[in-house]
């Protein structure tokens, strides 16, 4: 009985402590992140590069079993960014890299699906013009024995 006291004990221990060090992990990171890409774009590497640094970082210290999704890391650097304004402050300008134009994501996604539904109008429009064609063929033929064909039949 006194074992299985310990036991409980140690592992509400482990659930308590687990997470608290697992959250600190993920601000160090978040934090570090930030700084990796504030300081290269400071620097003057574009933002291709210093994304790529920042986020491979961030997915480095995160470790477990699910990985940081971009999203995920682009979120934790503006959060850091605006949580620490007075440090980051000439980062902010960098910010808008970070997150696509949505409005702009939804008009392409939009102006395909319309590019989408007009090819497919096009090619109902030609598989439906092929079977009048067929139909009117074999309406002339069935009009036109082969008596009415032969030339030279009087």
């Amino acid at each position: 009985m006194q074992k299985l006291k310990k036991k409980k004990l140690i592992l509400l221990a482990l659930g308590i402590f687990t997470p608290l060090t697992l959250t600190t992990q993920k601000v160090n990171a978040s934090t570090f992140g930030a700084e990796i890409f504030c300081t290269m774009r400071d620097g003057g590497n574009d933002h291709e590069s210093s994304w790529e640094a920042a986020y491979a970082y961030i997915k480095k210290q995160k470790g477990g079993i699910f990985k940081v999704s971009p999203k995920n890391a682009a979120a934790q650097i503006t959060e850091t960014v605006i949580r620490e304004k007075d440090k980051f402050g000439y980062c902010v300008e960098y910010l808008d890299n970070l997150h696509p134009n949505r409005k702009l994501i939804r008009e392409l996604e939009k102006e395909e699906k319309r590019k989408e539904k007009e090819a497919k109008d096009r090619e109902n429009k030609r598989k439906k013009l092929e079977k009048e064609l067929e139909e009117t063929n074999e309406k002339i033929s069935e009009e036109f024995t082969d008596e009415t064909l032969n030339r030279y039949s009087y």
